[in-house]
């Protein structure tokens, strides 16, 4: 039984342990969505929109995106890590 038990503790440690790491890292990443909208000479010009405080932002971007699509992608597949590590360190806590 002991055996099952350390086992437990270790495999919670080590997804506290990622936790921490991956909220780290999605600190610096951009959040939010990339919106194009078209001005008047026909151009697509780009804005950050996301909620801050319960407020809607939207951030003028420019006419480049560089790599901000990346960012975003790579931010909402790390939040869906997070929520996956979470879901099972509450089964670890039962």
């Amino acid at each position: 039984m002991n055996l099952i038990i350390g086992t437990i503790l270790r495999e919670k440690k080590r997804i506290e342990y990622q936790l921490e790491e991956y909220r780290k890292i999605i600190k610096e990443l951009p959040k939010g969505t990339l919106l194009g909208r078209k001005g008047r000479n026909g151009q697509l010009y780009y804005y950050l929109k996301y909620r801050d405080d319960g407020k809607v932002i939207s951030k003028y971007i420019g006419k480049e995106t560089g790599d901000l699509p990346d960012k975003i992608e790579k931010r909402k597949h790390i939040d869906a890590i997070i929520k996956k590590l979470e879901s099972i360190g509450a089964e670890l806590r039962k």
